[in-house]
């Protein structure tokens, strides 16, 4: 009984960040209620207090059942060797793999889309612009540990801090995904995409058809 009440539970709750995607994608994030999820999720009200304090919260936790594995990658293994030493393919196939899920999973797709254009950081929205300043605060320290461990395995001496370098990548990334989602036909953001990487990347010092590891 109690494992049916669960599972019951769980589906209420992707019910509602379902109906939360579609509604915030088609009518902006300020111009979607609660009660508007409640009924095309079919529920009640009560139902989302449930599960989540407020609007922010539902908001959160739509873009987390996204991102959660695009952050673990670029904040844990993804950027380190096997040998847990960082490494410059895995830090470039993480980045990379960030690109190429966004042009080819359309759920994530959906969710950058709504956080990129769709949400402005109102008052009741702070929960919100917490935690994006939180995640690229994190990503960008990570990256910056990363790239400065690269440089000192190869023997390379970048040419800026390794802080404004991993402030570069996280720009860089970021203005290539939201441009995109503005017109996906505009360019391809998979291989073009590497090709500005690659060439970031370059610029460094840390060309990555001639540095392995």
């Amino acid at each position: 009984m109690v494992r049916r009440t669960k599972s019951d539970a769980l589906v209420t709750r992707n019910n509602l960040l379902d109906a939360a995607e579609q509604l915030f994608q088609r009518q902006g994030v300020a111009r979607t209620s609660l009660n508007d999820i409640a009924v095309a999720a079919g529920t009640t009200r009560g139902a989302i207090y449930w599960h989540f304090k407020d609007k922010a919260d539902l908001f959160n936790a739509m873009i987390e059942r996204v991102t959660l594995p695009l952050e673990a990658a670029i904040t844990g293994t993804g950027c380190a060797a096997a040998n847990g030493k960082p490494s410059l393919e895995a830090l470039r196939q993480t980045m990379l793999g960030a690109l190429k899920q966004t042009a080819t999973d359309e759920h994530t797709r959906r969710v950058f889309e709504v956080a990129t254009h769709k949400v402005e950081y109102v008052p009741e929205m702070q929960a919100v612009r917490d935690r994006h300043l939180f995640v690229r605060n994190a990503c960008m320290a990570q990256t910056e540990t990363a790239l400065d461990a690269i440089a000192k395995q190869h023997g390379i001496a970048l040419p800026m801090p390794a802080r404004t370098a991993a402030l570069g990548l996280h720009v860089l990334l970021d203005g290539l995904i939201q441009n995109w989602l503005l017109d996906p036909d505009a360019f391809d953001l998979v291989r073009q995409g590497e090709q500005v990487l690659d060439t970031f990347l370059t610029g460094l010092g840390l060309d990555p058809s001639k540095l392995q590891g």
